[in-house]
């Protein structure tokens, strides 16, 4: 996916033993450092530093002494991509580091660990296992989904092995079939509408297809082949005040993304005194409309449920 595509917003988890979380990190020996006065080339936290910086991913690390950690990596697709690519050439450069004094003849393949919600597992194996062996025979990497939950949680460890190119192509996959999940499970209660899952998937295709987006102004929505020719109509919708930064963004980009991509006109209310409420009026076409309260809607769940902004 590419800029000037549908860049989709997804969060992935790892689970990471110490010196894993370690690798990433970017530790420095202390007694090294004292010994050269600190001239050492790596400083604690230089690694991660940079996988942010280049990949343009937010990378957070739990805290604590637990002998697994977890890394969360959350951004836009081609920034995870970014990232766990990073991470894959991280582990694999350890790997090779390993061997430099080791009698083994074989070299071990770079191992990641997901962590996905149990109820996206079965999207993933597919029926009779066909999705997985898909996976497998497409990226050349083996990929294995634990039986059974993590402990305390709703989730199962993904275990994807492999050279880092059929780990990142494996991880692509994944995040389709997780999309896919995500946009058909979706519902949306009281004021706010969802589009068909037929239109969400076309939605998606869009996005994995590198489609660009049909700049405003122009006759054609957003989205082609989205009834595009049923007559423009309005609808009103209320955000709470203290929700209502999350729909505009930083100086109106994600308001302006959201009218890109729905091919929706969309305009905010002034706050009105004593109001907790902002009037948000989308008008154009009942799919622009459609699409529009969805990624509003998106957003919103998004804020809410703790994830972050998108």
């Amino acid at each position: 996916m590419t800029e000037s595509g549908l860049n989709v917003t997804l969060t992935i988890r790892l689970l990471m033993h110490g010196k894993e979380v370690g690798s990433i990190i970017g530790k420095i020996n202390v007694l090294l450092s004292l010994k050269f006065k600190g001239e050492s080339s790596t400083k604690k936290g230089e690694t991660v530093k940079k996988m942010r910086e280049e990949s343009g991913a937010r990378i957070n690390i739990s805290e604590g002494n637990c002998p697994e950690r977890i890394v969360t990596i959350t951004g836009p697709t081609d920034a995870i991509f970014k990232a766990f690519a990073m991470i894959a050439f991280k582990f694999e450069e350890d790997i090779d580091n390993s061997m430099t004094n080791s009698t083994a003849t074989s070299k071990p393949p770079v191992t990641l660990r997901l962590v996905v919600p149990a109820s996206q597992c079965g999207s993933l194996i597919g029926k009779g296992g066909s999705k997985i062996k898909e996976i497998r025979e497409s990226t050349g990497a083996q990929v294995q989904v634990a039986g059974d939950m993590l402990p305390n949680s709703t989730e199962r460890a993904v275990t994807i092995s492999g050279m880092p190119d059929a780990i990142i192509q494996c991880v692509k996959q994944i995040c389709v079939v997780m999309l896919e999940v995500e946009y058909k499970a979706y519902t949306i209660q009281g004021q706010y509408a969802i589009p068909h899952p037929d239109q969400l998937t076309k939605l998606h295709q869009l996005a994995m297809q590198h489609t660009p987006f049909t700049p405003l102004g122009q006759t054609t929505p957003g989205f082609p082949g989205l009834d595009a020719n049923n007559p423009a109509s309005t609808h009103e919708l209320a955000i709470p005040n203290d929700l209502i930064g999350c729909i505009i963004g930083r100086q109106g980009s994600k308001i302006n993304e959201i009218r890109q991509m729905s091919g929706a006109q969309i305009k905010i209310a002034n706050a009105a005194e004593g109001s907790t409420e902002r009037q948000i009026t989308i008008t154009g076409s009942p799919a622009n409309i459609s699409l529009a309260q969805y990624l509003i809607n998106a957003r919103l769940t998004s804020e809410v449920s703790g994830m972050g902004p998108l």
